[in-house]
């Protein structure tokens, strides 16, 4: 970390601010080769959910660290408060200096929707607005990872490559933004359940890695699932991106509930919307899933289709990677004030 920043020091700001989107993994990452520094078994790439994201305001804090999430006042032993408190020890100039966090998520949070990736990418940026650290996006890449893996990939928006690296420091394992647009391309994000997951997916890697039989054969077929994706958006081929998300995303499933116990993020909801694609695949519709670990469905589907998702999937969000219009206005903060985007 100190690789990155240099010497700890007091911030050059009276705040930070900034909005990371999330992301949703086409070529999925499951499972860690370093569970201090995330680093992952394999290479992944995403496709960010446009406006779907985290809005995170930093300040300093007298006597103590306040943590607010979607303005709710967090205490310090609440999970996700004690995860962030141990993110932002990396980066405190000395034992009694204290943080304000605001951070509102505007979808669910912990649901299987990539939260924490959005989470701790927008807390990578505003510690590096508030501190004046003025880091370039891979650095911040990096950053963001020590707190959530998959945030590594967050710090960007469009399809996202995050290179698995070799080094034991984890220098190499980053994130970086392919040169790719692909205007006709949607990603509907169907919200089956906004709970909370019954566990979480650091605790869900490590069971998985540790038990499943069929976790050997990951890596080699995520490597070769990467290949294919980089290859269906170059050539905008639509089929072949769709189909290889969707079996990667069935093969980590399948890992999963070889795990010793099993896990299962899946409620039946989940299961009838794979039915209902794969018919309307049948029927001629092109359309295509991958999930996360959690209950929640995104669909891939091209602009042309767009009618078709919103009378089969009505309550369906559809958002275009590719046209992101940061808004007049962040969302509220937790005082309920709005905050002008700067």
């Amino acid at each position: 970390m100190q690789k990155i920043i240099g010497p700890l020091a007091l911030p050059q700001n009276e705040r930070g601010e900034a909005f990371a989107a999330s992301n949703i993994a086409l070529c999925k990452y499951w499972g860690k080769r370093d569970n201090e520094l995330n680093l992952p078994q394999n290479s992944s790439l995403s496709l960010s959910l446009g406006h779907l994201g985290t809005h995170t305001i930093i300040q300093a804090n007298a006597a103590k660290d306040e943590i607010y999430l979607n303005k709710e006042n967090l205490g310090p032993s609440a999970r996700f408060s004690s995860r962030l408190i141990a993110f932002l020890d990396l980066f405190r100039p000395m034992p009694d200096y204290f943080f304000r966090i605001e951070t509102h998520n505007n979808f669910p949070t912990a649901a299987g929707l990539a939260s924490s990736a959005s989470g701790y990418a927008a807390m990578a940026k505003a510690l590096n607005a508030f501190f004046g650290w003025r880091l370039d996006d891979i650095n911040l890449s990096i950053l963001a990872r020590l707190g959530s893996g998959s945030a590594a990939r967050s710090v960007y928006t469009g399809f996202v490559e995050w290179h698995r690296g070799e080094a034991e420091d984890g220098m190499d394992s980053y994130a970086e933004q392919l040169p790719a647009s692909w205007p006709e391309l949607r990603l509907a994000v169907l919200t089956v359940s906004g709970a909370a997951k019954s566990i979480d997916s650091r605790g869900g890697m490590r069971r998985t890695v540790e038990t499943s039989t069929l976790y050997k054969a990951w890596p080699e077929k995520a490597t070769r699932d990467i290949e294919a994706i980089r290859q269906a958006i170059r050539e905008h081929d639509f089929e072949r991106l769709g189909s290889t998300a969707e079996s990667n995303a069935l093969a980590m499933h399948a890992t999963m509930l070889d795990s010793q116990p099993a896990i299962l993020y899946w409620l039946p909801e989940t299961v009838s919307v794979f039915h209902k694609i794969w018919r309307l695949r049948q029927e001629g519709v092109p359309l295509y899933f991958t999930i996360d670990a959690g209950p929640n469905v995104k669909i891939l589907l091209e602009e042309k289709n767009e009618g078709i998702v919103r009378s089969e999937f009505c309550e369906a969000e559809i958002v275009n990677p590719f046209i992101f219009n940061r808004v007049n206005h962040f969302p509220e903060s937790a005082s309920g004030e709005r905050r002008t985007a700067r």
